[in-house]
């Protein structure tokens, strides 16, 4: 009764639910939302995925690190590709060491020289915020003589069980505040950070509503994206191919150019 009255007579509105595989989940106020229009998505006979909206499109990037081999990023550069994401290192997920990918340099510098945009991903396996500080000052001091202008990302990603991994049983909680001090390292060290997930972690482990002042990077192998909330890179296939580049590899798109302008608040 007192509810009603406060609000003027009006009883609130129903929470907003959607569904992800069997289970239905409440929408998290105030966490901005997907707005990419579905028919602005198209996927060419090769698979590649493009987005349009209003005249503006989507760069088309990919992410590569050691597994990729040697690459001739000129050619990689006349396929269509306008940025890339390259691994810079990696901590271990049994002993919890501390590793540089060694193909790094050459990665950032062959992408740089073909007149590609750069950024870096670090694959980490924080089991405490103090890690995530210490994984983002190895990236930092990794990047001092590199001239990047794309994000520093961190990616963390669960081991699959039975392996040994320290990372066994960590919380949402205690990995959002690792991503979390990650990020602010990486930003009071000039960089742009991003947050790279799947949507299983996006819906399931992450506290977004945490990391949402950070571009998010989401993981999801579709010719559309369906993730509720709103994302800036998607990463929408494993199994892609280009020119410059043997066996298979990571495409995504950039979406900042084409996001709408923010919802006046009510």
């Amino acid at each position: 009764m007192l509810l009603t009255l406060f609000l003027g007579g009006k009883q609130p509105p129903p929470p907003v639910t959607f569904s992800y595989r069997d289970q239905i989940l409440t929408a998290i106020d105030g966490l901005a939302v997907n707005r990419y229009g579905t028919k602005g998505f198209s996927t060419d006979p090769l698979g590649r995925v493009s987005y349009e909206r209003d005249g503006l499109l989507a760069k088309a990037g990919i992410d590569v690190s050691f597994y990729q081999g040697e690459i001739d990023w000129q050619a990689v550069a006349a396929d269509g590709v306008d940025f890339a994401l390259i691994r810079l290192g990696y901590r271990g997920y049994t002993e919890g060491g501390l590793f540089l990918d060694s193909f790094y340099k050459a990665n950032i510098q062959g992408a740089l020289e073909a007149g590609l945009e750069v950024g870096v991903y670090f694959f980490s396996q924080a089991i405490t915020p103090q890690e995530g500080m210490e994984e983002a000052q190895f990236v930092l001091d990794a990047l001092a003589d590199c001239d990047i202008t794309y994000p520093v990302v961190f990616d963390w990603e669960p081991i699959t069980p039975g392996n040994g991994a320290r990372t066994d049983g960590l919380d949402g909680q205690t990995l959002t505040q690792c991503a979390v001090s990650f990020c602010r390292t990486i930003q009071e060290g000039g960089y742009q950070p991003m947050v790279y997930f799947n949507q299983d972690q996006g819906y399931l482990t992450y506290d977004l509503t945490q990391l949402d002042q950070w571009p998010f990077w989401l993981a999801e192998y579709d010719q559309i994206p369906g993730f509720y909330y709103h994302f800036d890179f998607w990463q929408y296939t494993h199994t892609g191919t280009v020119a410059g580049i043997q066996g298979e590899v990571d495409w995504n798109l950039d979406l900042r150019p084409t996001a709408l302008p923010e919802e006046p608040e009510e």
